[in-house]
């Protein structure tokens, strides 16, 4: 099973991981990974309040969709599954999940990992953070580019 899914409600990491792996005896290796919302506080003090998350419907399914593809060419994965949450989520509330699974853990690690950083980096979601009566859209991080360039040099 290959599955992408762009959805407003919180997800159940540990189900989604066990619909990958259940009844299976190819699967040697299931790499999960969950991305929480943090109430990290900015430079003036000011915790987050939530995260207010937007995406193009269909653009952004059919890029994860490209790029879970690039993951299934370059790695010898037998299911994967990426799910991304959008509109307004709350410190603490997951965010993102990407679950691989592979006969052998260094694929099952090595393309969550991709996965993962091209989501961070180009990915067609904003994020505008709320701070009490402050707030802003998120800006991208240059490590989070520099942690992206990595695929390409392979």
């Amino acid at each position: 099973m290959f599955e992408v899914r762009v959805q407003s409600a919180v997800f159940d990491a540990s189900a989604e991981a066990a619909r990958l792996s259940d009844a299976r005896t190819d699967v040697g290796a299931l790499v999960t990974f969950t991305g929480l919302c943090r109430a990290d506080p900015d430079a003036a003090g000011a915790p987050l309040t939530a995260l207010v998350l937007e995406h193009y419907p269909g653009m952004a399914e059919e890029e994860m969709a490209r790029h879970l593809d690039t993951a299934r060419e370059r790695w010898p994965l037998t299911g994967a599954v990426i799910v991304h949450r959008h509109g307004r989520i709350l410190p603490g509330e997951p965010i993102v999940l990407v679950v691989t699974a592979s006969a052998h853990r260094e694929a099952a690690f090595a393309a969550a990992a991709f996965l993962m950083d091209w989501l961070k980096t180009n990915a067609p979601f904003w994020k505008k953070e709320e701070r009490g009566a402050a707030g802003g859209w998120v800006a991208a991080k240059a490590s989070d580019d520099a942690a992206a360039a990595r695929w390409t040099a392979d």
